[in-house]
C-alpha cells in the first residue's frame, strides 16, 4: 500500500485498488462521532478548536500510509464531564474496527488528539 496524494493504493495480487483519502476520512469520522462523549471533530494543529464540518475532514483527520499499514490521526472535542481517556480509547477502537471492516485496510494506529472540552449550551 502506498500513498498517492489523494488516494491510498492497495495491491491485491496483480490488481490495484485505489481508495480516496476522503472516503477513508469519512468512515473514520462517522465512527468517531458516534462514540458516546464525543462532541465533534476539530481542526488538527489549530490553536483554536473549531468543529470541523463535512468539507473540512482533512483538517480533522490525517492519514499516513506505509506498505501494509495505515495510521490515522484525528482531533476531537470531548463533552464536559466525560472521562477523556475512556472516550479516546473508545474512539480508537471504533475507528480501527470501522476502517478495517468497511475499507478493508490494515490500521496500524489511531492517534487521538483531544483539542478541547465542549460545554452544554
Amino acid at each position: 500500500m502506498s500513498e498517492n496524494k489523494e488516494y491510498v493504493t492497495h495491491i491485491q495480487g496483480q490488481s490495484n485498488v485505489h481508495i480516496s483519502q476522503e472516503a477513508i476520512c469519512t468512515v473514520a469520522a462517522v465512527a468517531a462521532v458516534e462514540v458516546e462523549g464525543v462532541a465533534g471533530l476539530s481542526n488538527l494543529g489549530s490553536d483554536i478548536a473549531g468543529i470541523a464540518g463535512k468539507k473540512n475532514l482533512s483538517r480533522a483527520i490525517r492519514l499516513h500510509s506505509e506498505e501494509d499499514r495505515l495510521d490515522i490521526d484525528l482531533s476531537l472535542l470531548v463533552k464536559f464531564g466525560i472521562n477523556i481517556q475512556a472516550v479516546a480509547k473508545n474512539v480508537q477502537e471504533a475507528v480501527m474496527t470501522s476502517v478495517e471492516s468497511v475499507i478493508g485496510l490494515n490500521v496500524g494506529a489511531v492517534n487521538v488528539h483531544v483539542s478541547g472540552v465542549a460545554f452544554e449550551k
